[in-house]
């Protein structure tokens, strides 16, 4: 079972999870069962659960730690067995911190962590994915479009993809609907132009790494071992361009932000 936790109204989302009772709000016509006992035995995949307002998470602390359930306007307490999976897009770690997600919550719910990197960090899956979306794309639309031209999977590949998945997966369908033959083309891929061109290319070698080097720094909230994975250079090499940016900045050097 799945649930998009950003998706449903507040006033109704503690009725998808949890279910219930025949009159305990209006519109409450029978009697629901929610998606922790329909999928007792099973899974239940909770997608955002960032989004999870703050009067649910005991809640939902209380069915993955006691695997118990109590329906909207009911006094039963219903047990399951069901394993909880869930995915944001967000920092639980920081969020718990900052006092918005319990933090009891976000210890019980990171027990097994999977970090999926953007796909910007991840060119090799580019050629794969796109297949997917292409052959489900084409099946949608009724169009027999087979393949992808090597030159427009370059273009893919070579994109920086601030969108991820979903904007490769757009892509892919605004290509098939443009395509006129059985292989979409590098003219059929359209791709944003990327911003202020112009002004990211000006200046020296020296001052666009370093413009480069803290807007990427910036883009991983600081975080050293992740930014120079990103940039491809070790985190020894890292810390040496920050020292040595930082005694010029002290010598009153000018600094390019």
């Amino acid at each position: 079972m799945a649930v998009n936790c950003g998706a449903i109204p507040e006033n109704l989302l503690e009725s998808e999870l949890f279910g219930h009772r025949k009159g305990s709000f209006t519109g409450a016509v029978t009697d629901k069962q929610g998606l922790f006992e329909a999928a007792n035995g099973g899974t239940i995949f909770l997608d955002e659960v960032s989004d999870l307002p703050r009067p649910l998470q005991p809640k939902l602390l209380r069915a993955l730690q006691n695997g118990e359930v109590r329906r909207v306007g009911d006094v039963d307490i219903h047990h399951v067995d069901v394993r909880v999976m869930s995915a944001t897009n967000r920092d639980l770690g920081q969020l718990a911190r900052e006092g918005t997600f319990r933090e009891d919550l976000y210890y019980r719910l990171n027990v097994i962590p999977i970090e999926l990197p953007p796909l910007r960090q991840r060119r090799d899956d580019v050629p794969l994915l796109a297949g997917h979306f292409l052959a489900a794309s084409a099946k949608r639309q009724g169009k027999k479009v087979t393949g992808i031209a090597q030159s427009a999977l370059d273009k893919l590949v070579n994109s920086s993809w601030p969108g991820n998945i979903r904007q490769l997966e757009n892509t892919i369908e605004r290509a098939v609907v443009l395509c006129s033959g059985d292989r979409l083309t590098k003219n059929d891929i359209m791709l944003p132009r990327p911003a202020d061109t112009d002004l990211a290319i000006e200046g020296t070698t020296a001052e666009i790494e370093k413009r480069v080097v803290l807007d990427r720094l910036n883009a991983f909230n600081g975080n050293r071992t992740r930014t120079a994975a990103s940039l491809g250079i070790s985190r020894r090499t890292l810390l040496n361009k920050l020292a040595e940016w930082k005694r010029e900045d002290e010598t009153g050097k000018e600094v390019i932000q």
